[in-house]
């Protein structure tokens, strides 16, 4: 996991603080749902899916910008530099994953308190 956050780069930092913050959003709404913590769980759910594809595309530019400067046996490499850049998207996708869980038990526990009339 430390060598998948290194070759994200930059881009995993916000990641991770958005999606921590998301799951600790899930994890309260789990606990004690509520309706005020759902706008909050969308909008950090969207931060840290936007934020992982930003931290991709930033470093899939880095890789791209590059391509000129490596001879050309080697231009292949690009690839390398996606793959890594994909760790971001992984990252947040991880996040949402786990917040989502935390959510659904939530939303489970919403749906029994307040049943339909």
């Amino acid at each position: 996991m430390a060598e998948a956050f290194h070759m994200g780069g930059w881009g995993m930092i916000p990641t991770l603080v958005f999606g921590l913050m998301l799951l600790a959003a899930s994890v309260r709404y789990a606990i004690s749902p509520e309706r005020r913590f759902v706008p909050l769980q969308i909008s950090l759910g969207i931060l840290t899916l936007v934020s992982g594809g930003l931290g991709f595309v930033s470093g899939a530019i880095k890789s791209l910008t590059f391509i000129g400067a490596v001879p050309p046996d080697s231009r292949w490499l690009w690839i390398v530099g996606l793959g890594e850049s994909l760790n971001n998207v992984g990252l947040a996708l991880a996040l949402l994953v786990l917040s989502s869980m935390a959510a659904t038990v939530g939303a489970y526990r919403f749906s029994q308190a307040n049943p339909a009339s």
